[in-house]
């Protein structure tokens, strides 16, 4: 009788352990590396990246009237043999970039 009161415990073990990573990553905001990586990504698909960088801190971000809560970044791309420099936020609920805005 124990052996299967062990195997049941251990099934049910699993079973709530995989519903518990599924809530939290479902809830989970995104990491500030991960958003880097996504600005990254978007980024890239118009040339290459020689350098980036990304506040650890998410800042309150006004767009369109609306409120996010965003990582504050940036990529240096080199384009024409000239050094671009473009700042982006980040959204920390869906990774997406909110805005982007080349600098000096």
């Amino acid at each position: 009788m124990s052996v299967k009161r062990a195997v049941l415990a251990a099934g049910l073990g699993v079973a709530v352990g995989y519903i518990a990573k599924q809530q939290i990553d479902h809830y989970q905001k995104i990491t500030p590396e991960k958003a880097l990586k996504l600005a990254k990504e978007t980024f890239k698909k118009n040339g290459p990246i020689s350098g980036s960088w990304i506040y650890m801190k998410p800042e309150e971000v006004e767009k369109n009237g609306l409120l996010y809560n965003a990582y504050r970044g940036g990529v240096t791309r080199s384009i024409d043999g000239e050094n671009k420099q473009y700042e982006f936020y980040v959204d920390v609920e869906t990774g997406a970039v909110i805005e982007s805005v080349q600098t000096a």
